[in-house]
């Protein structure tokens, strides 16, 4: 009844009484960049049934580019005594950003743990999907089933993981034709809209393979294929990355690079937890393996098919 009482309190933003603000209150921060990827609601409920059985109540924090923000959450939860916090693809992700808020954050004590991005020389774990892999996968896919011409669009030029996976991305187009393919490289933004505007521009210079650093970014690009007159994958290949439940059930059915939300969340909760107990033999980098998922928005190029 107390547990219940507490997390009423918390989720609707009152402020607690100062003698239950201690930092053992079982709560745990989760900041999600948004809901609208349907990876991270995945993660979250992986993350969130971890927490709950090992007795943490997590308190979920959505950012919004016009409202709170990092930041803001952070302060919030610190004045709700939370036990420690959990950053999924925060600003720790942005290769610009100044760490100094993370190094308080570490000098305070706070157990945390961050999840997708990387921070050299500070001790605390990080947990991602291999994303240089995950570019490899993607363009090695395409290559086997015959396109040259393989683009790659990116969320932004900034973020670690996007920067990863272009890397792979380059590696792979090196090896496979021997050739520099940065004039396929389109930064866009987040998102299907981001996808479908790489789209457009990757299509001007004739590219038939599309490697997208997202499923929204590929579910975008497929849209403008199609308003283009381009057949998927008739005509085009597309691939997404990350692979929530739903991009099986999309037309085509997506092929993507999955990424392992079941693995990465079990092992973020616990990483966090053994922190909270004063364990911190977790620390640094761990990388969790993707997979590819075959589907339908790619085919051999070139291939006759006897309907649409």
């Amino acid at each position: 009844m107390r547990r219940a009482v507490l997390t009423a309190i918390d989720v609707l933003g009152l402020e607690r009484p100062n003698g239950l603000r201690p930092r053992s209150s079982g709560l745990v921060g989760l900041i999600l960049p948004n809901l609208e990827d349907p990876v991270y609601p995945v993660f979250a409920q992986v993350v969130s049934t971890n927490l709950a059985r090992l007795g943490y109540t997590p308190v979920l924090c959505i950012q919004d580019q016009d409202g709170v923000g990092e930041d803001e959450y952070v302060g919030m939860l610190l004045d709700r005594g939370v036990a420690g916090i959990i950053f999924v693809s925060g600003q720790h992700a942005d290769t610009r950003v100044d760490r100094s808020r993370y190094d308080d954050l570490v000098a305070q004590r706070l157990p945390i743990v961050f999840v997708r991005g990387y921070l050299d020389d500070l001790d605390v774990p990080f947990v991602s999907s291999d994303d240089q892999a995950a570019g490899e996968l993607a363009v090695r896919h395409l290559a086997q089933l015959g396109h040259r011409r393989i683009g790659l669009i990116l969320p932004s030029g900034t973020n670690t993981s996007a920067l990863r996976q272009a890397e792979g991305y380059r590696h792979a187009m090196r090896e496979e034709f021997g050739a520099d393919a940065d004039q396929w490289v389109d930064i866009s933004f987040e998102g299907e809209e981001g996808g479908y505007a790489g789209a457009i521009r990757l299509l001007d210079k004739e590219v038939t393979g599309y490697v997208c650093g997202s499923d929204l970014l590929a579910l975008g690009a497929i849209r403008a294929l199609r308003q283009r007159g381009k057949r998927v994958p008739q005509d085009v290949s597309v691939i997404g990355y990350g692979d929530s439940p739903l991009m099986a059930h999309t037309n085509p059915p997506l092929t993507t690079v999955r990424q392992p939300i079941l693995s990465m969340g079990t092992f973020t909760a616990h990483a966090l937890i053994n922190r909270i107990q004063g364990n911190n033999t977790i620390t640094g980098e761990s990388l969790f393996p993707p997979e590819l998922v075959i589907r339908g928005s790619t085919a051999m190029r070139g291939k006759r098919f006897t309907s649409d």
